[in-house]
């Protein structure tokens, strides 16, 4: 009998559901995932809508393969905190506004009759890296998502943590600053400085210093332009040279720098695997962060730790949500 894996990747403004195979390969990684349907998540239209949207795209993944229940080890979930894992329940996102104590794995389970399960984005991505990526043979290892926000999913002596009250790795709540970009619901948190948001947030302040004074820089020349600041279109401006977009993304660098000593430190990890932004921009991000590494973490735990952008690249979501069957099977 062929077995397989189901994944839901909920994100604010897409959506997934992935077909896997039921055995984690070896080796290489290719063939594993065996279907996949995305959609928007058009969060403003609420859960109900969503939810449906989800429950369609399982059943025509279901239906497609003619799989039964019995052949699935299980329906993994992978959502932006908070959530609460053990109950199955996720509690008001920021970026899915409306979804108030919503018990999502209860509503999956009682349609497909499939064991589900549900971890935040950050911890799923953790598993992922750990199972199938750059984190793969290690077992203390810290995964942060750098992307919309900053979260981190922890892996100690092999095992998922989670905490006393299911919040462990809420890094991004981490205060470096009484001022600075805002994150978490503070200015200068650890999310504020280190995110995709974070990093328009700091780039505005940036661009209004020099709009004011006459200058106006190659990727805002404009007041008008300010809403139109993106990560991307800040870290292109950067690989093209502009002085001040480099070191908007230096300044970011910075700040992960000291969020990495501290976690260096504390929990002494063997590998800190970091995704989306700094994936795709270490280069303007890691000389900053790794001359605060440098200066401030303490020689032994540093000298024991590497920092890896995530392998699992654009695939991560698919990955991560995959594993959280596994974990639960």
């Amino acid at each position: 009998m062929k077995r397989y894996s189901i994944g839901i990747d909920i994100g604010g403004t897409k959506c997934a559901v992935v077909l896997g195979q039921a055995q984690i390969p070896e080796e290489t990684t290719k063939g594993f995932i065996l279907d996949r349907i995305c959609f928007p998540t058009e969060a403003v239209k609420g859960p109900k809508f969503t939810i449906i949207n989800i429950i369609q795209g399982v059943s025509r993944i279901i239906e497609k393969h003619q799989i039964t229940k019995a052949e699935v080890i299980g329906i993994g979930i992978s959502c932006g905190g908070p959530l609460d894992s053990t109950k199955g329940v996720i509690m008001n996102p920021p970026n899915l506004y409306g979804w108030d104590y919503i018990p999502i794995v209860k509503l999956i389970e009682d349609k497909f009759g499939i064991p589900t399960f549900i971890q935040n984005d950050a911890n799923a991505c953790a598993i992922a890296e750990w199972r199938f990526g750059a984190a793969k043979g290690y077992k203390d290892i810290i995964f942060l998502t750098f992307g919309t926000g900053m979260g981190a999913g922890l892996i100690l002596d092999g095992k998922l943590y989670a905490g006393a009250s299911n919040m462990a790795g809420e890094v991004g709540h981490i205060r470096f600053s009484e001022n600075g970009p805002v994150g978490f619901g503070k200015s200068g948190s650890f999310e504020g400085f280190c995110s995709g948001e974070g990093i328009v947030q700091l780039a505005k302040i940036k661009v209004l210093e020099k709009l004011q004074i006459g200058i106006r820089p190659s990727f805002c020349p404009d007041y008008k332009s300010l809403n139109k600041l993106s990560a991307k279109s800040i870290a292109i401006a950067a690989e093209s040279g502009d002085v001040l977009a480099r070191q908007i993304y230096a300044t970011s660098g910075h700040y992960l720098g000291y969020g990495l000593s501290m976690l260096i430190d504390i929990l002494n990890p063997e590998i800190i695997v970091i995704g989306s932004i700094f994936t795709r921009n270490k280069d303007l991000i890691w000389p900053s962060a790794h001359k605060i590494i440098e200066k401030e973490a303490l020689q032994t735990s540093r000298n024991h730790c590497r920092v890896v952008p995530a392998r699992l690249g654009d695939q991560i979501g698919d990955f991560a949500a995959l594993s959280v069957a596994f974990e639960g099977d």
